[in-house]
């Protein structure tokens, strides 16, 4: 017999579970609601903002630019008589100058473009992979499965020192597309033992059956796997692919060692590393493009959440 819960007990694990969730969403709260305030409201620890400001999400979406002013020093500066026309002129392009704007919307698209690349590569790779793991019996099949497991435990930091060094080596960190051939083969290292992983234990619940009908019909395995196996687990593979695309999208460890030299093909975390030692390195810009770099990540756990679902196959086959 189940115990059931007294009111009480359903009242203290509400606030529990509501304390947890504050402690968890203060931190995004809080970011928000410096990226839309004032300067003059920075100091202000209320989280609704005074005056809402969006300048900073126009400027980094491109849609307004700021003129650049001297400061007041630096204009009674100029005002020596001791400075000649050429020195003046060097000072004021030096401090009017807008070639190191955050190009917010560059390192996006390269972010994405990556990510993107990443996820769909991992999970058509993983799908055969798991396949192979979860329905055919091979020598070694265990230890193959448990070698996967245990790349996917080994911490990034290990492998960061001899991978760089590899690529050194052999000549492809020297040039852009081997850098990024580099970090596209290390994402997969990192993605591909999750991804076959969750895509082995969902095929393993596919009654077998379905193929076994497939394959009477006339299909191939190959083609059964087309034709029964991928339109059944739809569902679990964009969750799959969605995961991998936010791992991707959230890398900073290996992107600050291969893409450093490389500054317009940054990846949006190393990008904003470095908004901080800019000169647009002004609060409510540097939280507007957190919360820029936070939307894809959302998108992607609501999108994989809505497709996570369970009896994807039931009544498929009647035992």
């Amino acid at each position: 017999m189940a115990l059931r819960r007294t009111p009480s007990q359903n009242i203290l694990i509400f606030v529990a579970v509501m304390l947890l969730l504050l402690f968890c969403l203060f931190p995004f709260v809080q970011i928000l609601s410096t990226s839309l305030k004032h300067q003059a409201d920075w100091g202000n620890p209320s989280l609704i903002p005074a005056q809402l400001n969006f300048e900073a999400y126009k400027e980094l979406l491109g849609f307004s630019q700021q003129e650049v002013e001297l400061p007041e020093t630096i204009r009674m500066m100029l005002e020596s008589p001791a400075i000649s026309e050429e020195q003046r002129a060097a000072i004021i392009k030096k401090f009017t100058s807008t070639s190191d704007i955050f190009p917010f919307g560059r390192y996006m698209l390269n972010t994405f473009v990556i990510s993107m690349v990443t996820a769909f590569l991992s999970t058509l790779i993983a799908t055969f992979a798991a396949y192979a793991l979860s329905r055919l019996k091979f020598r070694g099949r265990n230890a193959f499965s448990n070698t996967v497991m245990f790349v996917y435990m080994v911490g990034g930091v290990l492998l960061m020192v001899p991978l760089y060094q590899m690529a050194v080596s052999t000549g492809l960190a020297s040039t852009v597309p081997g850098t990024l051939i580099c970090l596209l083969l290390i994402y997969l290292v990192q993605t591909l033992p999750v991804a076959i992983y969750m895509l082995g234990n969902y095929f393993r619940t596919i009654p077998f059956s379905l193929e076994e009908a497939a394959m009477i019909d006339g299909y191939s395995r190959t083609s059964a796997i087309f034709a029964v196996i991928i339109p059944l687990s739809r569902p679990m593979l964009l969750t799959v692919m969605f995961y991998c695309f936010v791992i991707a999208w959230n890398e900073y460890l290996f992107a600050s060692v291969f893409l450093k030299q490389y500054q317009d093909f940054h990846t949006l975390p190393l990008a904003l590393q470095t908004l901080f030692s800019s000169k647009n390195a002004i609060w409510d810009r540097i939280m507007a493009a957190s919360m820029l770099t936070l939307i894809p990540v959302v998108i992607a756990f609501s999108v994989a959440n809505r497709f996570i679902s369970s009896g994807g196959t039931a009544g498929g086959v009647k035992e």
